[in-house]
Parts: C-alpha cells; structure tokens; sequence
C-alpha cells in the first residue's frame, strides 16, 4: 500500500515510519499543504494521509478521485476541512476520533492559569533581570464560575481539572452527556454567569463565530476566553474589540481562524501579514500558542496507531469503524448498521 502524507513536520516521521515499516506501507512525506495545487502528488498512491490545515475541497477531491485514490486518512480528530459531500461515493474518509483528551484538556489548563497569573510575560521580564511585579495581578480561580461549551471527553477532562481548582463549573452541549452530573445551562445564561469560558466543541455551520460582539456582550466583564478547539469558533474582531475595551480580561488560544498559512511553521524572520494576529500576538492579555494543544508523547503515539490501524482495515477490507460519511449524517441510515463494512463502495 503506497500512502502519500502531506503538511508533515519531522515528529511526523518519527512516529509514523517505524510503524510503516512495520506494516509494509510506503510511505512518502510531503511537506507540503494538500491542496488544489499540490494534489497532483497524490497520482500513484493508494491513499492520502492529511492534518488539520490541509484543505480537502470539491476540487481536490476531483483530483484525488482521478488519481485513483480510495483512502482519504485524517491524522486527527477535526474534520471541516473535508467536503464529505463531494468525497461520497469517490473516497472513504476516515479519522482518529481520540488521541489524548487529557493533552488538550492540560494545554487549556496551561493557558488559563498563564493568562490569568501573567506567567508568560514574567518569563520575559525575568530573563531580562526585570523582577518588578506591576501589571502581573490576577485572580483567584477558586469559587469562580467556569462555562464549559462541549462536553465531550476533552471537554468532560477540562471540567474534572477546574473542579481540582475549586471553581463552580457549568455546561452547554446541545447534546448533554447524560448520567455525567453536570450542570447545564442554556448557552445565554452560561455567558452571564461565567468568569471563564473554555470552548470544546467542533467547528460546524452551528457553532461558526458562536463567539461573536452579540455574545460577547452578554458576558461579564473581564471574562476569560480560552480555545482549544477551532479558530472559527471565534470571530476575531469580535474579540479584538472586546480586548481592547476590556470587556475581556484575556484570551488563551491555541487555534486561530486563519491559521493555515502561520502555524506549525518558523516565521520569526517574516513579518506577520495577517493584521489581526499581530495585534493578538502584541496584546499583554493575551497568549497564542500554535496549535499544540494535542502535542504530547502518549497522544502522537495514539495518533500514530489509530492512522495505522484505519489504513490497515481498509487495506484488509475489515470495517472502517472510524469512517465519516456525508450521506450518514444527513440521513441517520448508515449502511453499516445494516452489517457492511463501509458507508459505500468507491465509485470509478
């Protein structure tokens, strides 16, 4: 089986070429984006391996299909970068649900507790023999109320670790984790209510900008905004206003809605283009990290493994148990219930 991987870092290698080996893939590491420009790479392989930033579009899929690629594999657990529409039929697409909720629950911890005591611009200050204190207060997390918005496994983690604090924790999912003893609120009043708010949700048509001035304004003033999830969450200009007139205390991110073109690589001799994530960048309040949230030894392997693990059952013709399909979520009628091993059979 010949896997092109695209967008692929050196850590990429590290974990996924010993396994290749050991299951008889070959493997070519692309470090380039796939896109409309660089699926072209793909003639000659089997299937595509692909991370959070590469854009799997209508066209790329055409050329993808046209190559006779059958296997479209996410090394992650997001998906909205996939035209699942225009995949059915043509490609399977499977991902990796789970790695380690526990990293990205831990980074969104980190970021919190950064963004609330100033820690990062103290390991400035420091390093420059600069040990004056001013402007590095915050608060007490204990007794405070924290908004969680997602309460999937990540989410559920996050809210177990701010329990650990002392903080009065609440919810909104639409679909609330029954039997977990969480308290939900309707999103409205968790804005009210909340001095931190913590996203955990995927990036839908529902949840697009669900932070936006309308909700920002329902908040607190001085709220906290940490996001660990996906950058077009939040409309970014919505927050910059609110930052610049405080209405928001500080923002831990670790996703940003155009991060494509910026994140996972070195720029420190470029000059940011993107206006809006320079001044996020130069904001005191606020600390930006790359998309790392996931970066951790025990989830890197579990990435590894279940990547594995999806190539090989399709390769074998086993079930694709982590298959995503257009058709099964718009109609509910997903042909594997009904005992097959995939949503469809790849039509030439």
């Amino acid at each position: 089986m010949k896997i092109a991987f695209y967008d692929t870092k050196p850590y990429d290698q590290i974990w996924f070429k010993p396994l290749s080996e050991e299951y008889g893939y070959k493997i070519h590491f692309f470090e380039h984006k796939l896109n409309e420009d660089t699926a072209v790479l793909s003639k000659g392989y089997d299937a595509v391996c692909v991370f959070v930033n590469d854009q799997v579009d209508e066209k790329v899929i055409r050329i993808l299909h046209q190559n006779k690629v059958e296997l479209l594999a996410l090394r992650c657990a997001g998906y909205n970068n996939v035209d699942f529409k225009a995949a059915y039929e043509k490609i399977h697409v499977v991902r990796v649900p789970s790695y380690s909720p526990e990293s990205v629950a831990e980074h969104a911890a980190a970021l919190l507790l950064s963004v609330n005591r100033k820690t990062h611009r103290a390991y400035v200050r420091t390093r420059d023999n600069n040990f004056n204190i001013n402007g590095l207060m915050g608060i007490d997390l204990r007794n405070k109320t924290a908004g969680i918005i997602g309460t999937g496994k990540i989410g559920r983690i996050f809210m177990e670790i701010l329990a650990g604090f002392g903080m009065r924790v609440v919810a909104y999912d639409p679909y609330p984790a029954e039997g977990e003893g969480i308290t939900y609120l309707p999103l409205e009043e968790l804005f009210q209510v909340s001095d931190v708010i913590s996203l955990h949700c995927p990036l839908t048509a529902d949840t697009h900008y669900m932070i936006n001035s309308g909700s920002i304004h329902k908040m607190k003033d001085g709220v906290i905004i940490i996001n660990t999830s996906r950058g077009a969450l939040i409309d970014t200009a919505a927050l910059l206003d609110g930052l610049k007139s405080k209405k928001v205390g500080a923002a831990g991110l670790d996703v940003y809605e155009e991060e494509g073109d910026y994140f996972f690589e070195d720029l420190s001799n470029e000059i940011i283009a993107d206006d809006d994530l320079a001044i996020l960048l130069s904001l005191p309040n606020v600390l930006v990290t790359s998309h790392q949230a996931f970066f951790t030894r025990e989830a890197m392997q579990a990435i590894a493994m279940t990547t594995m693990e999806n190539l090989y059952a399709f390769k074998s013709g086993g079930e694709l148990v982590n298959e995503i399909c257009y058709q099964c979520s718009k109609q509910g009628d997903c042909p594997k219930k009904k005992g097959q091993k995939s949503c469809f059979e790849v039509k030439r």
